[in-house]
């Protein structure tokens, strides 16, 4: 079998990839912030890495790979939404990860080994204050105003992942402007909570993680590990979080690198625009399902294109996904080998025009009642044997009325060469 290939983001070049010798896989994907139902855009990172969690699983063994994407159950939405309903933070973030969940196993999303909520990973030996803490010892980080902040200028590989200068960097993102701050990419790892915030007892007073720490610590303290194999995400997470990410744990594991291979999914766009909730422009898994899209068929959606390719999000593409799944389904077949262009880097595209051979992989054509789920079987069979005595009784009056009559309730009929007659929903 040709060997695995995957885009690193940090060297800009496909790489074999291969476990490392006597460990497990080791991926880690940066899961939602739970204030909100996920959109279509957050569902293709999350279908993309079920593609790579399945396959490394094809390739390893099930038991080989630890994937783990985590969910950010501490935030400054969730608490203001918390706020507009009058309810605790944690009743927000609750329910919005049992939604995430619900949605994403909707569309084949398997359940990942492990997925860590921030709160379970703020205190602990490698917890957050514990990484914290040794990020002030080191020099790298500092104390001011209540805040505890990482020091840009103390990591001298700060930009290395996404290749830009550090005033682009600054200019081009979204970095709070402070006057408590060193240098305007300083980044906050701590921060004191009101009274009426959530917090934490911490060596810098009550309060309550950055962002960016999350990630680190929750790598560390779930996957065991200071450099993992996989670190994915969203493209709009090279900078500042995942950059962030490698510069604070560098720098509290010895030099160690965070990952081996960065991997980064595109944008899903609405027309020219990319698909954002601050932009208002945006469409939810759940919107779909409730409207009647398959799972199936918004996942094939999802990976119709090049995960590293931008995706643009019409009805056409999801009727383009379902009917080629109707195609697929009437074909039948085996579906549990690895298409070769899976293994060049997810190449999605050419691994669908290999379909079925490939489906349980890329975790499609595993419905079994794809033709009939919703329909009242009974009465369709009855009509199905009333229609097969007309046509062998040569009537083709009654067996052309009874075909209408099933078509229209929704059911068409298909006579092969041989004769033989079968139904599917329309």
């Amino acid at each position: 079998m040709t060997a695995l290939r995957l885009w690193n983001t940090a060297t800009r070049q496909k790489e074999v990839f291969a476990p490392r010798p006597g460990k497990p896989v080791t991926l880690y994907v940066c899961g939602p912030t739970v204030y909100d139902r996920a959109h279509i855009g957050n569902a293709r990172a999350a279908v993309v890495f079920d593609l790579l969690f399945r396959l490394l699983r094809r390739l390893h063994g099930p038991e080989q790979v630890r994937y783990a994407r985590n969910f950010t159950d501490i935030d400054d939405r969730i608490m203001a939404r918390a706020v507009a309903e009058n309810v605790a933070p944690a009743v927000i973030a609750a329910r919005f990860e049992a939604a995430y969940r619900e949605d994403m196993a909707a569309l084949g999303c398997l359940e990942p080994s492990f997925t860590p909520r921030a709160t379970e990973h703020i205190a602990g030996a490698h917890g957050m204050i514990a990484m914290i803490s040794a990020l002030v010892e080191r020099g790298v980080a500092y104390v001011a105003d209540g805040h505890v902040l990482f020091e840009v200028a103390k990591f001298p590989g700060y930009g290395s992942l996404s290749r830009r200068p550090m005033d682009e960097m600054v200019a081009g993102a979204r970095v709070e402007v402070a006057p408590y701050k060193r240098g305007p990419a300083d980044f906050v790892l701590w921060k004191p909570s009101t009274p009426d915030q959530p917090g934490w007892d911490s060596p810098w007073g009550r309060g309550r993680p950055g962002w960016h720490i999350e990630c680190s610590a929750m790598i560390r303290s779930v996957l065991g590990e200071e450099t993992i194999d996989i670190h994915g995400g969203g493209l709009d997470l090279v900078f500042p979080h995942h950059e962030n990410e490698q510069a604070q744990s560098c720098c509290a594991h010895d030099g160690a690198p965070l990952a081996r291979i960065w991997m980064h999914n595109g944008f899903l766009q609405m027309g020219e625009t990319k698909m954002s909730k601050s932009l208002g422009n945006i469409v939810t898994p759940r919107d779909l399902l409730d409207s009647g899209w398959p799972g199936e068929a918004i996942r094939l959606a999802l990976l119709s294109a090049h995960y590293r390719q931008p995706l643009t999000w019409t009805d056409r593409l999801l009727e383009q996904a379902k009917a080629q799944l109707d195609r697929l389904y009437r074909a039948g077949g085996e579906t549990g080998g690895v298409p070769d262009a899976l293994l060049d880097d997810l190449n999605t595209p050419e691994a669908l025009a290999a379909l079925p051979a490939g489906g349980a992989v890329l975790g499609l054509l595993g419905v079994t009642d794809w033709f009939t789920a919703g329909v009242e079987t009974a009465g369709v069979e009855d009509g199905l044997a009333r229609y097969r005595e007309a046509r062998a009784a040569r009537d083709w009056a009654r067996a052309d009325a009874i075909r209408d009559a099933l078509r229209a309730e929704g059911i068409q009929l298909e006579v092969a060469r041989d004769g033989s007659v079968t139904w599917r929903k329309l």
